[in-house]
């Protein structure tokens, strides 16, 4: 499986880019701008979009989705929860100071016990609430590997204090949802360095007494 990942934008989403070496099929996580660069490394691998999939409707997030969308012709999924704050993007442009990105239909609603595929991969959809009400997460079992949004990071957690958030629904997502994964599974933030599940069971002090 083909995965890069490619921070975008003016806060540096980490837009993943996952690639079935079999079929050339690929699944865009996160588009939050920069998308150029995303079709520059979709065709040095010689890959077509099948999916585009948004973890939380903030701007650096899905600020680049219509316009991927409009490149390649791949749905659009995001849980509906949050279909209110994509609504706003004129509003969170404004607290960036930038211009109010292109929007674009949501094709599909995703949410707990969803599964999109990817060849022969699995990417099970978890609804992890909190720092916005429709965050999601995306579990990929044959890759030991977490798409965590912006709900878990290195030595952190998503913010709360944004419209949506709510810091006690992150902890319980976390607990419930994220730390019963394997110790050894990889985590990809929606910001910043990887980690695993058991290094910030260890070492991320948000998740103390959890």
């Amino acid at each position: 499986m083909v995965h890069e990942i490619l921070p975008v934008g003016m806060l540096q989403c980490n837009c993943s880019i996952f690639g079935d070496e079999q079929s050339r099929q690929a699944m865009v996580i996160d588009p939050g701008d920069n998308v150029e660069d995303i079709l520059a490394v979709l065709k040095r691998h010689a890959l077509t979009v099948s999916a585009i999939v948004i973890t939380h409707a903030h701007i650096d997030h899905i600020g680049g989705a219509a316009k991927l969308k409009a490149a390649t012709g791949a749905p659009v999924y995001m849980n509906r929860n949050d279909q209110e704050l994509y609504d706003r993007l004129d509003v969170q442009a404004s607290w960036l100071g930038m211009e109010t990105p292109s929007r674009t239909d949501v094709d599909t609603a995703v949410r707990e016990g969803d599964s999109l595929t990817l060849g022969n991969t699995g990417f099970h959809v978890l609804d992890t609430p909190g720092h916005t009400q429709g965050s999601i997460s995306l579990w990929i079992p044959a890759e030991n590997k977490l798409i965590a949004g912006d709900t878990l990071f290195r030595d952190s957690i998503g913010r709360t204090d944004l419209p949506g958030g709510d810091g006690r629904k992150i902890l319980r997502s976390i607990r419930e949802k994220l730390l019963t994964l394997p110790e050894d599974a990889a985590v990809v933030p929606g910001h910043g360095p990887e980690t695993t599940i058991g290094r910030e069971k260890e070492c991320n002090p948000f998740l103390r007494g959890l």
